[in-house]
This record gives structure tokens, sequence and C-alpha cells, in this order.
């Protein structure tokens, strides 16, 4: 179901399952990417949902969120940090794809203490976007998006989702795309991630360009604890070109969980 809360005065939506949390069951937080929504994960929140509380969120200015985003990530950190406090939730898994990635790794740094877990999906310490393409959010920004939706996918997965995925990024304002990707671009936590001490889990696809494994694996080296999952025949978003794997890896890591 889709709650609509009242943060800082803006209306923020999420899809929760409310009606089937329990009290004895961990809490798994999924915060989509640059120019997303709380959809990415439909098929983390309806197949994990009779496992596990579950909230997936719209930031502000994406799916049916108020606002119009953000351009540094440790701003979209203290919205999440919000939003949970509204929805009463203690000690989540926060579970982040590239820019909620980035959200991730900094709230650990931030608030790691109020986590259970973190769960980085195709991240890293850095992610640069290249000039051209924040150039081109400002002045094509339909080609950037049509060039995104087809690299950020393994080849064999193209035909079946860079069409679902144009169209979900061209939904969002330019505007808003621009300043996720420009959030992105302006983080460097290499310095800091030695620091969190929250269990981790990273996860890439094999064959991600976006954010290449080598970025997960510096993560993975660094983090105190952090296990790292490469996830077979999947690009940028694991998790949906490879539902299966990816559901089965995130699961055990929670699980495994104290």
């Amino acid at each position: 179901m889709i709650d609509v809360l009242d943060v800082n005065g803006l209306k923020i939506t999420c899809w929760v399952n409310r009606k089937e949390w329990q009290t004895a069951n961990k809490t798994l937080i999924f915060v989509h990417g640059s120019g997303g929504d709380h959809t990415v994960w439909i098929h983390q929140y309806t197949q994990l949902k009779k496992y596990f509380n579950i909230a997936s969120l719209d930031l502000p200015g994406h799916g049916r969120s108020e606002g119009a985003g953000e351009q540094d990530v440790a701003v979209y950190v203290e919205w999440v940090r919000h939003i949970l406090e509204a929805l009463a939730i203690e000690k989540p898994v926060l579970i982040g794809h590239s820019l909620g990635a980035a959200i991730s790794l900094s709230y650990a740094l931030a608030y790691g203490d109020k986590l259970a877990g973190i769960v980085p999906v195709g991240g890293g310490a850095t992610m640069p976007v290249n000039q051209a393409i924040l150039d081109g959010l400002k002045t094509d920004p339909a080609a950037v998006i049509a060039m995104a939706a087809k690299i950020a996918l393994a080849k064999s997965n193209r035909d079946r989702l860079s069409d679902i995925l144009m169209k979900s990024m061209s939904r969002v304002n330019p505007d808003v795309l621009y300043n996720d990707f420009l959030s992105c671009h302006k983080l460097d936590v290499t310095a800091a991630v030695s620091r969190i001490r929250v269990p981790a889990l990273v996860i890439c696809g094999d064959e991600d360009k976006m954010t290449p494994p080598a970025m997960s694996r510096y993560l993975e080296e660094n983090i105190p604890g952090a296990q790292l999952a490469l996830i077979k025949n999947a690009g940028h978003f694991t998790m949906l070109e490879n539902v299966e794997e990816f559901n089965r890896t995130l699961k055990a890591f929670v699980e495994s969980l104290p």
C-alpha cells in the first residue's frame, strides 16, 4: 500500500506492507537511484514482504513525492532520516541503489548507530559523472535518458528492460534528474568508509558499466567486515536484471544479522 507522509512540509510517499508488519521481523528500507522511484524495487517488496517489514521510498521530487530534489547526498540523508522518523522505524537495513547506495553509505557514516545494516547496490566511494552527461541533461535530456537506459543494462537484458527504464526516468523532471547526477558526482567518502561500523553487503552487477565492480571491491576492502556479491548477467540495475539471485542474496544477508 502507498503511505503519504507529511515530512518537513512536503507530502512524501512510500510503499509499505504495513498490514503484514510484525515486531519480530527485521525492517528493510529501499532507496531508489537517480531519477527513479519506489517501483524500481517492485520485485523485492512484492516477493520479500512475507519475510520482512518493508518501506520503499520516493525521495523528494520523485515518484509521487513533492519537492524539487537535492544537489547533495548529505541533504538526501537528512530527508531519509526524517522519513524514517515519520514512519517510526528503528534499526532498519538500508538498501540503496546508485544514488541510494551513496545515501546508504553516507547514512551509515552519520547515523550508523540507527541502522542494523546497509546494502549499497551499484555504488562507490566516489561516483563521478561525465560532464557531457551533466551538460546533456540541460540541453537534451531525452537523449541522455535514452543512452543511460541502454548502457545501464547488461546486453542480454536491454531488449527486455531498456524501454521500461527510459519511460521511468522520463517521468521525472529533468532538473531533478540533473540534481541527482550532480549529487553523485560530488560524492567522495573515500577516506571515510573505513569508519563504517555496521554490517554491509555490497552488491554489484558483474557487467555494470556505470559503477563497475572495482568500485564495489573498494568498498568491500575498506568497510570492516563487508561482504561483496557480484550478481551474474546483470548491469547497473541488478535488482531488475537478475531478480532471483538478487533476492536470494539479500534475504540471506538480512537473515544473518543479529
